[in-house]
């Protein structure tokens, strides 16, 4: 099994910058692919960000290009998002998430077998 764990929501105004963590434990070796996702109420979950446990290639929703970045730190097991230029749009439960991914289909929930518990994310206007 492989165990995410999320942390760094919170309450910003819009303009403002956090940076959310994933920590992950158990069987990495399951995983070749991680990401970000986030769901806002009545909505579905989407794809935010993604990126190769190797760190090669990291892949970006077109809504958040030039502002959130996905990186991640190898011997800490620890992904990162950093969100930058935050909107009130971007008020969502963040996910993260980890599988054995097909990259042309990254942002589909269903690539996934592991997911974290979810840290909430508010801008406010």
């Amino acid at each position: 099994q492989v165990q995410l764990v999320e942390s760094g929501g919170d309450s910003v105004q819009a303009g403002g910058s956090l940076r959310l963590s994933c920590a992950a434990s158990g069987y990495t070796s399951r995983y070749n692919f991680l990401a970000w996702f986030h769901q806002a109420p009545g909505k579905e979950r989407e794809g935010v960000a993604g990126i190769y446990a190797d760190g090669s290639t990291t892949y970006y929703a077109d809504s958040v290009k030039g502002r959130f970045t996905i990186s991640q730190d190898n011997a800490k097991n620890t992904v990162y998002l950093q969100m930058n230029s935050l909107k009130p749009e971007d008020t969502a439960v963040y996910y993260c998430a980890a599988g054995y991914v097909n990259r042309y289909r990254w942002s589909s929930p269903h690539e996934y077998n592991y997911w974290g518990q979810g840290t909430q994310v508010t801008v406010s206007s």
